[in-house]
C-alpha cells in the first residue's frame, strides 16, 4: 500500500447523475447486513464502495476521510468511496491475501439493477485470480478447512475435511484432541489453512471457544455454517463426480471415518465446486495424517520468524525470506512454503533431499546452469489450472511451449553430471524428464504449438494461429491479401491521377470510423481541389488534412472488413480447438510441475549453503529413537545474514543422560534467546532437506518443536501476558513427547518472584521425569540451576535428575570501572551474578538510579543465604536467595526460635537499667547462635 498518497491524488471522479444515484440507492438498500463483507460496484471506468465499507477504505487504504464523497440527499445521504483499478487490485490483494477479517464482493450493473458476479475469501480466492495475479505470482496456496467437534467427557474428537482449491487437492483426518486443542492447531499450520468453517452451536462455549483461540493465534478467518450444511449424505457419489479416477478407492476411505466426512461435505457446498464443470474429474483426495510430518504450532511459526512478516526490515528477517533462492515464477515458492510448514520425520526421506543437495552444492556448475534454465521455466502449475479451469487463452499456451522447449537442456545438464548421486538424480528426475519429452508427450505439445501457433507474430506481442495450419483460415488469408494488394495498386493509380508523390503528400489511412481512405494535406488540397469534387468523396477535412474515398476503395475496403470479420472468427474457432487439444497435456504437465518445483528449492537450498560467507555443513541424521543433537560451531541463518552483524558460533550439545536437559542463565542481550532459537532454526532446516549454518552437526530426528519464547500481550483478547506464557506452557506440557524439542525462554516472568520461580521449578521437573524430551530452558531464576546438582533434597519426588545440565551466556566486567562486555559464548556451568544494573548501565539509566539499584540489591544479597553446590565443571558457586529446608532441620528451628521468643518476653525489662537489660538479651543471641550452628533455617535470621 506504498502508492497511498499516489492513489489519493488520482481519485477517480464519482460521476452519477440524480437518477442514476436514486436508482442506485434504492438497490443498496435491498443489500442483507454482513459485518465482514465489503463490496464493491464496478463503474467500468473505475470502483464504488458505500456506507461504512468506503469509511473502511477512506482511513485503512486512503489513511484520510478526505476521500469520502455524499451519495444522494442530506437526508438519505450515503457515504462514498471511488476507487481506480490499481487501487482496487491492491485492496483485493490485501483483504484476501494479507488480512483475515474480511470476504471481498463484487457487483455489476447500472441504476438500480446490480448483481453480484464475484465473491471471495482468504480461503476462496478463485474467483479473484485474475485480479490478485495479474502483475504478482502467487507466492502460497491457500487452503480452507472445515471443523466437525464432537465433544465427549474425556476429550474432543475432531473431524478435520480441507481443500486446497489452487492445487486441486482435498483431504481428511480424524483426531482425539486435548482442550487446547493443539492438534487442530498443528494441522492448520501444516495445511497452511487461512478460513475454517465451523458449525453453529457445535460445542457449550466453554468447550468451544479453545478452539476459537487457536484460530485467532494461526490468522485463520473463521466462517460459521448451519450444522444442517455439515452432512455426509451423498458424499461419495458428489466425490466420484469431482475426483479423478474410480469411485472404490473414495468409498473405502470415506467409510474409514466417522466425522471428517461431515466435515468435507460442508466444504464442497461452501466453496460450490459442483456447480463448476471445469471442476469435474481434476480433483485429488488424501487421507491427512498428523504424523506424516513434524508439528509446528503457531507459537513455533513466530518464535523462529519461519514465514516472513510485513514488519521484517528486510527478507532476512525470516527463514523463508533467506531461504528463497527459487527461480522458476511462482512455483518454487509456493511448494517452499510448503516444506518449512512441513518438516520431514522420515530419516530416508531427508536423507534423499540432502543427497540432491549435496550433489548441487559439490558440483557448482550444474548448478549454476540448471538454475539459468529454470529462470525461464513459467508457472506450470498455474498454467494448467487456467487450462483446466477453460479460462486459458493462446498466450498462456505460447508460456508452456517456452517452458516445455527449455526441459531437452535441464535433461542434458542432468545427464552430464558424474558424481556419487547420479543413480539418484536418474531415478527422481531423468526417467521421468525421458518419458515426458518422447514423442508420445510434450514433443507432441510442441508440435502442436510450432504449427499452429504464429510464433513470428510473439515479438509484436500478437497471439495468433498460423494461416498455414487451416485450410479455411489460409484461403482467407490469401483473399485478404489480395485486397490488401488490390488496395495498394488503387493507391498508386490515384496518386498518378492526382499528380502526388504516393506515402508522401498522398497517403493511406484505415480507421475505425470510414475504415480505408486518402488523406491529403490541406496545403496541397488547393492543387487537385477541382478533382476531388468531380471524381471523390469527400469524407472529413479537420487541421491534420483532407480524407476522400471513391466508389473503388469504398467497395475493397467494405471486403477487406468483411474477410478480417470471417479471419477472426475462424482464428477464435482455432484458437479454441487448440486450446482443447493442448488441455488433453495436463496430465503430463502437472507431474512435470511438481519435479521442477522441488529441483528448484533444492537448487535454492544448494546455492544457500554455498553462496553464504560462512558455507553450511550437511547434518547427519538418526531416527528419533537414538542419537544426540550435536550442533558443532552453530550459527542463526537470519542473524548472521544481517549487514551489521559479527556473529560468534556456539556449540550445543544435547547428549541423552547428560544434557539432555539444558538449563542456560545469563544476562540480558547475552545471547541466550538467539541461542535457543537457532537450535530450533538447525533442526527445522535439517528436516526440511537444508544444509545447516554449523561446522558440524548430528541430528536426532524431533517429530515436533515447542517454542515458549517471548509472550506478547494478548490484551485485545483479553489474556495477560502470563496468562498467554501460561496458555503455551500448557500446549507444551499437553502437546510434548520425548521426540519433541522444547525450546523455552524467560518462563514464569509475569507473575510474583515466588509464583514464578515456583511454577518454573514445577514445570522443568515435568518436563525432565514426565516428558523426557530434550529441552533449552533459558531462565534469569538462577535457583533452577540447582535442578542439575543431582541432589535429591531438591527434587520434591526423591528421584535423581538425570540429563540436567547448566550453561551460561558469558560477560566480562571491568573490576575498576564495573563496564560490562557481552561475550555472547554459551559456556559450561551456572551463571554466577546478575547482570541487570549493568544492562541498564549499557541503557545510560541516571547515575544515581544506578547507585541506589546497587545499594538495594546489596540489601537483599546480605538479607538471603549463601549455601554451596558443585557445578558441572567442578567449581563452587554460591546459590542465591535459596529457601529449601528439610523438614526436620525447619521442626527443630521452629522449636529453638519459639524458646527464644518466650524466654525473651518473660524479661522483666521495665525492672531492669539499661546495662542490665543488654547483658541478659546477649547473653540469650548467644544462646541462640550456639544452637542455630547445626540448623541452616535458624542461620537465616541471624
Amino acid at each position: 500500500m506504498g502508492d497511498n498518497v499516489d492513489e489519493q491524488t488520482k481519485l477517480p471522479e464519482l460521476k452519477l447523475d440524480a437518477k442514476q444515484a436514486q436508482g442506485f440507492l434504492a438497490f443498496f438498500k435491498t443489500l442483507p447486513p454482513d459485518s465482514r463483507a465489503v463490496r464493491f460496484f464496478d463503474r467500468r471506468d473505475y470502483y464504488t464502495a458505500h456506507s461504512d465499507n468506503a469509511v473502511f477504505i477512506a482511513k485503512t487504504y486512503y489513511r484520510t476521510t478526505t476521500a469520502l464523497r455524499q451519495l444522494g440527499n442530506a437526508s438519505e445521504a450515503l457515504s462514498s468511496v471511488s476507487v481506480s483499478k490499481n487501487m482496487f487490485e491492491s485492496i483485493a490483494r490485501d483483504l484476501l491475501l494479507e488480512r483475515t477479517d474480511h470476504t471481498l464482493e463484487l457487483y455489476e450493473g447500472s441504476g438500480s439493477n446490480w448483481r453480484l458476479i464475484k465473491s471471495g475469501s482468504p480461503g476462496n480466492i478463485g474467483s479473484f485470480e485474475d485480479v490478485l495475479f495479474a502483475n504478482n505470482e502467487m507466492q502460497d496456496s491457500p487452503a480452507i478447512v472445515a471443523l466437525f467437534p464432537y465433544f465427549r467427557d474425556n476429550g474432543c474428537i475432531v473431524g478435520l475435511g480441507y481443500v486446497d482449491l489452487t492445487k486441486r487437492v482435498m483431504g481428511m483426518a480424524e483426531f482425539i484432541d486435548d482442550s487446547h486443542f493443539t492438534n487442530v492447531e498443528s494441522a492448520l499450520v501444516g495445511i497452511g489453512c487461512k478460513e475454517c468453517l465451523l458449525p453453529l452451536e457445535s460445542g457449550k462455549s466453554g468447550d468451544i471457544k479453545p478452539l476459537h483461540d487457536v484460530l485467532t493465534k494461526c490468522g485463520v478467518m473463521l466462517t460459521e455454517r448451519k450444522k444442517s450444511e455439515f452432512k455426509m449424505r451423498d458424499l461419495v457419489q458428489d466425490l466420484s463426480r469431482l475426483i479423478k479416477g474410480s469411485v472404490e478407492p473414495v468409498r473405502d476411505l470415506v467409510s474409514g471415518f466417522e466425522f471428517a466426512p461431515a466435515a468435507l461435505g460442508a466444504l464442497l457446498a461452501y466453496a460450490e465446486l459442483l456447480a463448476d464443470e471445469s471442476n469435474y474429474g481434476n480433483y485429488n483426495i488424501q487421507k491427512y495424517n498428523l504424523d506424516s510430518y513434524m508439528r509446528l504450532d503457531s507459537a513455533a511459526i513466530r518464535a523462529l520468524n519461519v514465514l516472513e512478516s510485513k514488519t521484517d526490515a528486510n527478507k532476512n528477517f525470516s527463514l523463508f525470506g533467506l531461504m528463497n533462492r527459487t527461480c522458476t515464477a511462482g512455483m518454487g515458492k509456493r511448494l517452499l512454503h510448503m516444506w518449512l510448514k512441513q518438516p520431514l520425520l522420515d530419516v530416508k526421506e531427508i536423507s534423499s533431499r540432502l543427497d540432491l543437495v549435496q550433489a548441487f552444492v559439490e558440483d557448482t556448475a550444474l548448478c549454476q546452469d540448471l538454475r539459468q534454465h529454470l529462470k525461464r521455466i513459467s508457472d506450470i502449475e498455474r498454467l494448467t489450472h487456467y487450462l483446466e479451469k477453460r479460462r486459458a487463452g493462446l498466450q498462456h499456451i505460447v508460456k508452456l511451449y517456452q517452458s516445455s522447449i527449455r526441459l531437452p537442456f535441464i535433461k542434458n545438464a542432468l545427464e552430464n553430471y558424474e558424481g556419487q548421486f547420479s543413480s539418484l538424480i536418474k531415478e527422481k528426475y531423468l526417467e521421468f524428464l525421458e518419458t515426458c519429452t518422447d514423442n508420445d508427450h510434450l514433443n507432441k505439445f510442441n508440435n502442436l504449438v510450432e504449427t499452429a501457433v504464429d510464433l513470428d507474430q510473439l515479438e509484436n506481442g500478437e497471439y495468433m494461429i498460423a494461416s498455414s495450419y487451416d485450410d479455411t483460415l489460409s484461403k482467407l488469408k490469401n483473399v485478404q491479401e489480395s485486397i490488401e494488394q488490390q488496395i495498394q495498386d488503387l493507391h498508386r493509380q490515384v496518386a498518378n491521377d492526382l499528380d502526388l508523390p504516393v506515402d508522401k503528400a498522398l497517403k493511406l489511412d484505415k480507421g475505425t470510423q470510414f475504415g480505408h481512405v486518402f488523406r491529403i494535406t490541406k496545403k496541397e488540397e488547393p492543387k487537385v481541389r477541382k478533382k476531388l469534387s468531380t471524381h471523390f468523396i469527400v469524407l472529413e477535412t479537420r487541421k491534420d488534412g483532407v480524407k476522400f474515398t471513391n466508389t473503388k476503395l469504398k467497395k475493397l475496403g467494405d471486403q477487406y472488413q468483411k474477410i478480417v470479420e470471417e479471419y477472426k472468427s475462424c482464428q477464435k474457432d482455432l484458437v479454441h480447438r487448440v486450446i482443447e487439444t493442448a488441455s488433453s497435456f495436463n496430465e503430463v504437465f502437472r507431474p512435470l510441475a511438481e519435479l521442477l518445483s522441488e529441483l528448484d528449492v533444492l537448487l535454492g537450498f544448494a546455492d544457500l549453503a554455498s553462496s553464504c560467507p560462512t558455507p553450511y555443513t550437511r547434518p547427519d541424521i538418526t531416527s528419533s529413537n537414538e542419537g544426540n543433537i550435536i550442533l558443532e560451531g552453530s550459527r542463526h541463518p537470519c542473524v548472521e545474514a544481517q549487514d551489521w552483524v559479527n556473529f560468534i558460533p556456539n556449540d550445543c550439545k544435547l547428549v541423552r543422560g547428560k544434557s539432555w536437559f539444558q538449563i542456560i542463565t545469563g544476562p540480558n542481550m547475552g545471547g541466550k534467546s538467539t541461542f535457543i532459537r537457532q537450535v530450533g532454526v538447525n533442526i527445522l532446516m535439517a528436516q526440511v532437506g537444508c544444509f545447516v549454518p554449523c561446522d558440524k552437526a548430528s541430528i536426532s530426528v524431533r517429530d515436533c518443536i515447542f517454542a515458549r519464547v517471548g509472550a506478547g500481550d494478548c490484551q485485545l483478547r483479553g489474556v495477560s501476558t502470563f496468562m498467554q506464557e501460561m496458555l503455551e506452557t500448557a500446549s507444551i506440557l499437553k502437546g510434548a513427547t520425548e521426540k519433541s524439542l522444547i525450546i523455552i525462554d524467560e518462563l514464569g516472568r509475569g507473575t510474583s518472584t515466588y509464583d514464578g520461580f515456583g511454577l518454573a521449578w514445577a514445570i522443568c521437573e515435568h518436563l525432565v521425569e514426565v516428558i523426557k524430551a530434550p529441552t533449552l530452558f533459558a531462565t534469569h531464576f538462577h535457583e533452577l540451576t540447582a535442578l542439575a546438582h543431582g541432589n535429591t533434597d531438591l527434587d520434591s519426588h526423591g528421584k535423581q535428575m538425570a540429563g540436567v545440565a547448566n550453561f551460561h551466556v558469558s560477560a566480562h566486567i571491568d573490576s575498576s570501572n564495573h563496564k560490562l562486555t557481552m561475550l555472547y559464548k554459551v559456556e559450561p556451568g551456572a551463571c554466577d551474578q546478575s547482570f541487570g544494573i549493568h544492562v541498564a548501565e549499557f541503557a545510560n539509566f541516571p547515575s544515581s538510579v544506578v547507585a541506589l539499584a546497587r545499594e538495594k540489591a546489596a540489601e537483599l544479597e546480605d538479607f538471603s543465604i549463601d549455601t554451596t553446590a558443585s557445578t558441572t565443571n567442578g567449581k563452587e558457586i554460591p546459590l542465591k536467595r535459596k529457601r529449601e529446608f528439610s523438614s526436620d532441620d525447619m521442626s527443630k528451628g521452629v522449636e529453638r526460635a519459639r524458646q527464644f521468643l518466650e524466654e525473651f518476653s518473660n524479661l522483666p525489662l521495665d525492672k531492669m537499667d539499661l546495662k542490665e537489660a543488654l547483658q541478659q538479651v546477649s547473653q540469650l543471641r548467644d544462646g541462640l547462635k550456639k544452637d542455630a550452628v547445626d540448623s541452616n533455617w535458624l542461620q537465616q535470621f541471624l
